[in-house]
């Protein structure tokens, strides 16, 4: 029996949101549509697709298969539908970018007017938030991460290093005293993350770089740090692309203490050759290599 493209839709759909009444808000049917549509594509595959928990839908392994070959009659879909309307010409359609909220606030967002004006129909969505993005449950068409995927059809590609460093606000050292040693910094008030909210290991650093030393301050979102230092209420680390404007922050010790890390710039294989997506990455590249020396020269 011929498989129903919209019976595939809904298991994509629980797939990626994990729940039956997520899938079908987002769809904006009613709950017992997509159990009828889910009961009807096992039967016709004669597969169960998902094991049901109490915490949500789990995909079986016949479940993965059935959502990775949806996925890839998905992206079809949207080429062709990009190809005929013309939009594969002209880059029309949304492209969503997922980003550290770091690079994605301060270095992102103010440079994609270009782009914006090149092509007044494209339509750009900028997450800029301290997370992990799942390309495959399509909650972005780009992701910035700090580690290349282990697994997944996912193309990834070294963006730029980065440095970091220590910074302490001129007001905060005019009232603590200088920080000429690392015993120094023992006295010193530290901001960092709060370890049991770290969405990579790659922003462990400062037990890394000064062990045995707590954060008195800490804060799951970068520029919620940032913002710490500038009011005067410690030392954090912090990306030299974003400290580097602040004028009122010193880099504490830079040539005992720094720290280099990496950006990588992630698509999913199914998308990555769409024009209008390409041409966001291709934007995103050129913008860090026009400035690459924000991100890696001394603070």
């Amino acid at each position: 029996m011929p498989l129903d493209w919209n019976d595939l839709q809904f298991c994509l759909a629980v797939a990626r949101d994990g729940t039956v009444s997520a899938a079908a808000k987002k769809l904006g049917v009613d709950h017992a549509t997509i159990i009828r549509r889910i009961d009807r594509l096992e039967r016709d595959l004669g597969a169960k697709l998902f094991a049901r928990r109490k915490t949500g839908y789990e995909l079986t392994d016949a479940g993965r298969r059935a959502a990775s070959m949806a996925e890839l009659i998905e992206s079809q879909i949207r080429g062709g539908h990009a190809e005929i309307s013309g939009d594969a010409a002209r880059l029309a359609g949304t492209v969503r970018v997922g980003a550290p909220d770091g690079f994605g606030s301060f270095f992102l967002a103010p440079r994609l007017a270009p782009l914006a004006d090149r092509h007044p129909e494209l339509q750009l969505e900028l997450v800029a938030t301290a997370r992990l993005f799942s390309l495959s449950k399509r909650e972005a068409d780009i992701a910035i991460s700090l580690a290349l995927p282990r697994e997944g059809r996912i193309f990834g590609r070294k963006l730029v290093d980065y440095n970091i460093y220590l910074y302490a606000s001129r007001d905060y050292l005019a009232r603590h005293g200088a920080i000429a040693t690392r015993d120094d910094l023992k006295t010193a008030r530290l901001i960092g993350y709060i370890p049991e909210l770290l969405f990579t290991p790659e922003l462990d650093y400062l037990p890394k770089i000064l062990p045995g030393m707590p954060a008195q301050f800490r804060s799951a979102n970068l520029i919620a740090q940032l913002n710490a230092v500038l009011a005067g209420l410690g030392v954090a680390v912090l990306p030299r692309f974003m400290a580097k404007a602040q004028e009122t922050l010193v880099p504490i010790l830079p040539d005992d203490i720094a720290v280099t890390r990496s950006f990588y710039l992630l698509m999913h294989a199914d998308g990555r050759d769409f024009p209008q997506v390409r041409a966001v990455a291709d934007h995103i590249y050129a913008a860090v290599e026009a400035e690459k020396a924000l991100f890696l020269d001394p603070p």
